[in-house]
């Protein structure tokens, strides 16, 4: 007897800023909705999101100032109208999240009111960095937990993993595929079940892919789930080439992926060399304060150039209790590894860190199948351009999760419930036996997207790297038919898709612009206006998913 699947309003797929802001925002409507993380719920990159929220909040400032600055990072890629929508909303989202319990860090003014602290970070013009010590995302991610916990249209679900979404024919909907969201099969890794959701509405919220690299700031969460999800179902997908690399991880053999905020170098923070010699006014006039993508270059060259395994990054100079008293985190985390920042400098290197492309969606957070919805750094909404500007990321999540509110609160009546939908079928399949086969290929993949797709490109290390994914493409799709759905061989699946799409963008692009460097392209391409890599996934005769055109 089939056994009806669990039923929906909205599934949000993700768990971090963008997804439980928009849960909170759909329940106050009486909406029943499914919140899926894929580990723990406080394991998205919000969490250890450090530096802040960029928001106009400074008399000195201004919208415009703001705009201007992500432009300019942006690198003539960013969408100007999504630019001022989401700035504009810089100052309502700061205080939806007041409102929702989060402290960020200010005094009382001697008129009783509470004015912000606010930090200044690379590419920003004025100080407009909203946050709580040096761990905002923390605050933000265990305020909105709370908040969702005790809501009762809201049902979390710690410990599941998507492995498909489920979609069906959408006559007359507007969307380019003719399809419409059903639901998703969702592995729960505990009980190692692969279960059945039904919803009218889903959301992907699953944050970027940059554990497609070898060295990355963000946590094992991180591998690229929603766009590959979303491109196997038909969406497109955009700027896939702008991997952005955040200039300074704790370069240390005990840490892992530990980010040095980029506050640290707003606060006076200098790069120097091993002799403590500084090298950015070399690179660009903003020397610290330039975008990362220039940073990041600047170290990665000295370090090539000097034969040296990390730069230094040393805020000393600074009275050690303003050290403390702003960096309390990173404080404590380096001296735990052993390092003093108050005497001595930390030493760096850069590390993956921002999925600026994504899905591609509108204004509303659509995509390009009915009723699926994309939020957060899986979206490419036209914000980041060829560079994301720091601490705008939070940004984009919560105004976003806001647009999303709005188009679904308003839609849902009018959304037919979906059909009934087949269970999961594992029947032609078996346990593994060599599960090293898995790990062996993640290894091989980080290494080489390291090595060939990183902060420097050429068009001979673009060609190594797309042979070797279309290799290991087969072996993975060869192991995912035969065997049993694991977390890690979604992810090592999800993340040769995501590999792949950045190769390919990657290739199609002739210049060199923002995050995206090569060698072969050093400059800027003047001859045509700059113009976004859009990928369009070919559906196959005979095959179920979406793949890549030739």
């Amino acid at each position: 007897m089939h056994t009806p699947a669990p039923y929906y309003d909205v599934l949000i797929i993700g768990s971090g800023g963008a997804g439980l802001s928009l849960a909170l925002k759909l329940a106050e409507h009486g909406i029943r909705l499914a919140v899926l993380s894929k580990f723990a719920l406080t394991e998205g990159s919000t969490f250890y999101a450090q530096g802040g929220i960029s928001a106009v909040f400074d008399a000195g400032d201004s919208i415009e100032s703001h705009i201007e600055d992500t432009l300019i990072a942006g690198a003539g890629l960013c969408d100007p109208e999504i630019v001022r929508l989401t700035v504009t909303h810089g100052k309502s989202s700061i205080n939806w999240l007041r409102s929702q319990g989060v402290m960020f860090t200010g005094e009382e003014t001697a008129s009783g009111e509470f004015k912000l602290h606010l930090h200044r970070e690379g590419g920003h013009s004025h100080r407009r960095i909203v946050h709580t010590a040096d761990a905002t995302g923390k605050a933000v991610s265990l305020s909105l937990i709370e908040r969702a916990r005790e809501h009762a249209n809201i049902e979390l679900f710690e410990n599941h993993n998507v492995v498909e979404l489920i979609t069906g024919p959408a006559e007359n909907s507007g969307s380019p595929t003719g399809r419409r969201i059903l639901g998703a099969y969702v592995l729960d890794t505990r009980k190692q079940q692969v279960k059945t959701i039904a919803a009218r509405a889903v959301v992907l919220a699953t944050g970027g892919a940059n554990k497609v690299y070898l060295y990355s700031t963000n946590p094992q969460s991180s591998t690229g789930d929603g766009i590959a999800l979303a491109w196997r179902a038909g969406c497109r997908v955009s700027n896939m080439e702008f991997m952005q690399f955040h200039p300074t991880c704790l370069y240390h053999p005990e840490a892992r992926a530990f980010l040095i905020s980029e506050a640290v170098r707003g606060e006076g923070g200098k790069l120097i060399l091993p002799n403590g010699a500084p090298f950015m006014h070399a690179y660009d006039e903003r020397g610290e304060l330039a975008p990362r993508d220039i940073v990041a270059r600047a170290i990665d060259a000295e370090i090539k150039k000097r034969g040296i395994d990390c730069v230094y990054l040393d805020i000393s100079h600074k009275p050690e209790t303003f050290i403390r008293e702003h960096f309390p985190t990173i404080y404590q985390q380096c001296l735990d590894y052993g390092i003093d920042i108050t005497r001595q400098p930390i030493p760096v290197v850069p590390a993956a860190h921002y999925t600026c492309g994504g899905i591609m969606t509108d204004s509303h957070a659509r995509t390009d199948i009915a009723n699926l919805y994309a939020i957060g750094e899986v979206a490419c909404t036209g914000l980041h351009g060829a560079n994301r500007m720091a601490s705008n990321s939070l940004l984009e999540c919560l105004v976003f999760a806001e647009r999303a509110h709005i188009d679904l609160a308003g839609r849902l009546p009018e959304i037919a419930p979906p059909p009934a939908l087949p269970a999961w079928d594992e029947s032609q399949v078996g346990d593994s036996d060599e599960e090293v086969v898995v790990s062996h290929n993640w290894n091989e993949l980080r290494n080489f997207m390291w090595d060939y797709v990183g902060i420097v490109r050429t068009n001979k290390r673009l060609h190594r790297a797309r042979n070797r994914v279309e290799l290991l493409k087969k072996e993975i799709a060869e192991y995912y038919g035969n065997c049993r759905v694991t977390s890690d061989l979604l992810e090592l699946r999800n993340l040769v898709i995501v590999a792949e799409l950045i190769i390919r963008s990657a290739m199609l692009r002739k210049e060199s612009r923002g995050l995206h460097y090569t060698l072969d392209y050093p400059e800027p391409d003047r001859s045509q206006p700059p113009h976004p890599t859009i990928l369009r996934p070919v559906k196959r005769a005979g095959r179920n998913t979406y793949e890549m055109g030739d």
